[in-house]
């Protein structure tokens, strides 16, 4: 009988064959909980704790956001997760002339520690686990966060928590860098250092394959060069001192779930199982170290503007996907998000998604329900394989930093790759290349970004006339010497944001010692 196809292959390149059998995959994994945790990092998992609900959200000012925050948290969302907009990621205030249109559009503007009282406004931060998406600013948003817990009577000790602080990636994939690759490596190490010592339960940063995934990456490669990444902070924390077991377990990642269900899940199962193996044998860490704890969100790149309401069924699949792979944290994006800043409606649907996931379905019974399924662990297998493949050539190339331009390369080459299939009718979309229609889509209404942004810029006017400028002065001049020497920044950061130095000063002065990126 004929195929539908001459081959069938996923978007790495792994050819499926049409039945699996024993023996199509090697031994069968250890049980969950167990090295190198294929099935699981926990024994019980969602039998004992289900994953955190953690919606990503932010716009305009910190007030929009707050209101936005406590409407989820209402709706019974268990985890925050913080957008910033693009003057924050880049180091820039929302009164400077150079960013003037871009001031609360992808996300939260914050400039000062007052915004970041007003983000986390009537929330308990001792309470309340907060993710952060930040990179090249990392260490001035966590000194923000630790400000507001230190002037609320909470010691920053027990807050819980993520900063994503992963800026490699952003050399590769996404390019909101600031500094050359060295001081922003010193940076993102610096966290690590300050989390270990002050702030244990605070994850120091989230290796990130979300963003070289939605750059157009496969799925080994998004798993490939994640890992890369994550060996070269290991390496660099080591270096200056750090012992692996005080800061390693403080680590995570953070991956997409795409579109192809099956190789989503295999790909969770192997980051943990290579993961695994790297640390332990290359760096003898102890078990706790060796545990890739990870959050994933939906495709972005697969929601469709066209017949927007396909992207609800789209979130659904991509979260179970998530689900039995073992995810410890998701964020489901919402149906409008090809279109819009999610509608308060919307972003609850989305919210919705996993709560059913959680409360109908019973996914959450048994630990690695797919596990032992012929095809799974082969796919598992084959998929480690592909990625060990990509992390040998990256390291042939001495390491993450210097193939940069490698990464990119076939990052570029597949997003090509994939954009010819769709456009020849290869790859389907429903709504896009197949079963496709005519009719207008309605835009939603837009929040009134000119507004909100003078509103910004009048408050930040403000806090510069009520503060003390001699001790904005001073803070700055202490950056820039903790900068051009080796001492970690983040309790210089800390105490200059409590004198309400702003986000875009800090960032002007460690520009005025590193330098910035330039590439090519």
């Amino acid at each position: 009988m004929s195929e539908r196809r001459p081959g069938f292959f996923t978007t790495s390149g792994i050819e499926i064959d049409p039945v699996y059998r024993a023996g199509a995959a090697g031994p069968d994994p250890a049980l969950p909980g167990e090295f190198p945790y294929t099935r699981g990092v926990y024994p019980t998992m969602y039998r004992g704790r289900l994953w955190t609900m953690r919606q990503y959200a932010g716009f305009g000012t910190a007030a929009e956001t707050n209101a936005r925050f406590r409407y989820l948290l209402e709706s019974g969302q268990t985890g925050l997760s913080v957008a910033f907009d693009l003057p924050t990621q880049m180091g820039y205030d929302s009164d400077d002339a150079r960013v003037r249109g871009e001031v609360g559009r992808v996300g939260v503007a914050i400039d000062s520690i007052e915004d970041m009282h007003r983000l986390f406004e009537e929330i308990p931060l001792e309470r309340v686990s907060t993710a952060m998406t930040i990179n090249a600013t990392a260490p001035v948003l966590l000194a923000m966060y630790a400000g507001v817990a230190q002037e609320r009577g909470i010691d920053p000790a027990v807050l819980r928590g993520t900063v994503q602080n992963d800026v490699l990636k952003e050399f590769i994939a996404r390019g909101t860098y600031i500094y050359p690759v060295e001081p922003s490596v010193r940076f993102v190490t610096d966290v690590f250092d300050f989390c270990a010592r002050e702030m244990p339960r605070w994850r120091s940063i989230s290796i990130s394959g979300y963003h070289i995934r939605e750059a157009g990456a496969t799925a080994a490669q998004e798993l490939a060069f994640t890992i890369a990444n994550g060996l070269e902070y290991v390496r660099r924390a080591i270096g200056r001192g750090l012992a692996i077991d005080d800061f390693a377990p403080g680590l995570s990642f953070f991956f997409s779930a795409d579109r192809l269900f099956f190789e989503e899940v295999a790909k969770f199962r192997a980051a943990r199982r290579l993961w695994a193996r790297l640390m332990r044998d290359r760096f003898e860490a102890a078990e706790e170290s060796c545990r890739l704890k990870f959050h994933t969100q939906t495709s972005g790149a697969a929601l469709t503007a066209q017949q927007p309401l396909n992207n609800v069924v789209r979130v659904a699949i991509q979260a179970l996907s998530a689900v039995l792979g073992g995810t410890q944290s998701l964020h489901t994006n919402s149906y409008d998000e090809a279109l819009s800043l999610p509608g308060a409606d919307a972003a609850r649907l989305a919210l919705r998604t996993q709560q059913i996931l959680a409360a109908e379905t019973g996914v959450g019974d048994t630990v690695d329900p797919l596990g032992g399924s012929h095809f799974v662990e082969s796919l598992t297998d084959d998929l480690e394989a592909s990625a060990a493949e990509y992390l040998a050539r990256v390291e042939e190339l001495g390491g993450p930093v210097q193939a940069i331009d490698y990464m990119r390369e076939e990052i570029h080459l597949a997003a090509r790759r994939h954009q010819e299939a769709v456009e020849r009718g290869e790859l389907e979309v429903v709504g896009v290349n197949v079963h496709a229609d005519a009719e207008p889509v309605d835009m939603p209404t837009a929040p009134d970004f000119a507004r909100l942004a003078d509103e910004q810029r009048r408050r930040l006017a403000r806090l510069r006339a009520a503060r003390d400028g001699a001790d904005v002065e001073a803070s700055l001049a202490e950056i820039r010497r903790a900068a051009a020497g080796d001492a970690n920044l983040l309790p210089v950061l800390i105490d200059a944001v409590r004198r309400r130095v702003t986000l875009g000063e800090i960032s002007h002065a460690l520009r005025e010692v590193w330098g910035e990126y330039r590439p090519g």
